[in-house]
């Protein structure tokens, strides 16, 4: 999510845009670590959900002194209703960014509603929500930005690296794995590993912590091969059988980084040259036939990274600005 909402950012700058930037992680955190003093000892001021609502509330008050044109909304799952209302209210065109998509375009859809533009980052539901939800919903593929994810690479640290959120889902699987080298890394928020889990050791830092897109980028160059594991985990209503690739994969690719996949129709079409997996006793033989075999990683690799070239988020952006330009508002639900 940070990723897409930096990236769209820088994007946008560079199509002569003037972005301004609302820090609602910033204020989430302030917000949930806030204390207040009663009776000699100290409280916690805000539970969940009114840290939530606080932090989201100060963007009225930004919307006012600024004014903008155009507010892109990226991810917005703790922007309260109410503030989703006084924006459909205002004379801003409203662009909700959804980056979970299809795994929970379900919870997406109640903000949906109330923008000018919807942008899906998969389009397994697409027609559904034009139907449905809001006529003006588009698909975007993911985007990758050129002076963090290029092709440098590095002389490798580890064999393998996989970098994402250690759902239960891929702990599963990763554990199940026969591993044909012990150079492990696995980065990301893996809240979910035990203390004996046999992928413990392969953790590059805490439980809990996620990291950086820059440093996610130095990782991919510098291992010998990597994967895409989709997640399996989807909200109540929501579905895993998507048809677009992740935002790693086409990061991996951007950095020149070979990787083996799970295969999806986006990924098939444009990533033939990657080989794919479904079980892992696959993967395991996979990644075995891929340390052994470097020149014919680094060719599949290099074809890869052409296949994507134009996926930047200067392109992205611009794309993005020439729609803004004919959206019409569309009548937020009753």
């Amino acid at each position: 999510m940070s990723d897409v909402y930096q990236g769209l950012a820088k994007g946008l700058k560079q199509c002569g845009a003037d972005v301004g930037m609302f820090n609602l992680d910033d204020r989430m955190t302030f917000y949930a670590g806030a204390h207040v003093k009663r009776d000699d000892e100290w409280v916690q001021a805000f539970d969940g959900d009114t840290a939530a609502h606080m932090a989201a509330i100060g963007l009225e008050a930004v919307l006012y002194e600024w004014w903008p044109d155009v507010v892109i909304v990226v991810s917005g799952f703790f922007i309260p209703p109410k503030i989703w209302a006084v924006l459909k209210m205002r004379p801003h065109t409203v662009v909700y960014w959804a980056t979970e998509s299809p795994y929970e375009d379900d919870r997406q859809a109640r903000p949906a509603r109330y923008a000018d533009l919807v942008v899906l980052n998969d389009p397994k539901n697409l027609e559904q929500f034009r139907a449905e939800v809001n006529p003006q919903t588009h698909y975007f593929p993911h985007s990758y930005d050129p002076q963090i994810h290029h092709g440098n690479r590095n002389v490798p640290t580890w064999d393998f690296g996989f970098v994402g959120t250690g759902f239960p889902s891929r702990v599963e699987f990763f554990e199940d794995v026969t591993w044909p080298t012990s150079s492990v890394a696995l980065a990301g928020n893996w809240q979910f590993v035990d203390d004996d889990s046999p992928i413990m050791p392969f953790l590059l830092h805490e439980r809990g912590l996620c990291m950086a897109n820059n440093d996610t980028a130095e990782m991919y160059r510098s291992v010998k091969v990597s994967a895409n594991l989709y997640r399996k985990e989807t909200s109540e209503a929501g579905t895993a059988d998507g048809w677009a690739m992740g935002p790693r994969e086409v990061e991996l690719a951007a950095t020149g980084t070979f990787f083996l996949r799970e295969p999806r129709g986006e990924g098939d079409e444009l990533f033939p040259m990657l080989p794919t997996f479904t079980e892992v006793d696959e993967f395991s033989d996979l990644l075995a036939w891929a340390l052994t075999h470097p020149d014919e990683c680094t060719t599949a690799a290099a074809a890869a990274r052409a296949a994507i070239g134009a996926r930047t988020f200067k392109n992205t952006a611009a794309r993005l600005l020439r729609m803004v330009d004919g959206v019409r508002a569309f009548p937020a639900a009753a």
